[in-house]
């Protein structure tokens, strides 16, 4: 697993283009881990600080819960519709949790820290005819296909 500031040293140009669709959009859509092992989709928003990207939830909401029992969680960037869609970015991983006392928010809110194993970029070639596919992994770096 590596911290965003981990992927970026290793590979800055991904870095950069993930970062942009990253922050192009408020809200993203958080993939976590039910009781019974199904999936369930929350809208999340992140930011990257010190490194590290993180993520806040409300106190014990399902989706704290959910990574509380099971850390793995996937993220996915807000997109556009076709044609002006420039492509999404997407990161998979573990979390590590904590709690972070505030009067703001009911008391208390869990703060989580990202364990990236996965961080793809996805968009279109110019002429639009193929899907480019940028993917990194900690200890194995950049790939690049075509589709």
């Amino acid at each position: 697993m590596g911290s965003w500031a981990e992927f970026e040293a290793e590979a800055p140009e991904l870095a950069a283009r993930a970062r942009e669709l990253l922050d192009a959009h408020t809200h993203k859509t958080l993939a976590t881990l039910r009781k019974d092992g199904s999936p369930r989709i929350s809208g999340t928003e992140c930011e990257i600080v010190d490194g590290e990207l993180q993520f806040g939830s409300m106190w014990r909401s399902v989706k704290a819960l959910d990574l509380l029992r099971d850390p793995r969680f996937a993220l996915h960037s807000g997109s556009e519709d076709p044609p002006a869609w420039p492509g999404d970015a997407k990161i998979a991983g573990t979390v590590t949790a904590t709690v972070v006392p505030s009067e703001q928010h009911g008391g208390q809110y869990h703060l989580f820290r990202c364990d990236i194993s996965e961080l793809v970029v996805v968009g279109l070639n110019d002429a639009h005819t193929k899907m480019l596919v940028d993917s990194w992994h900690p200890g194995r770096g950049v790939r690049h296909f075509e589709r």
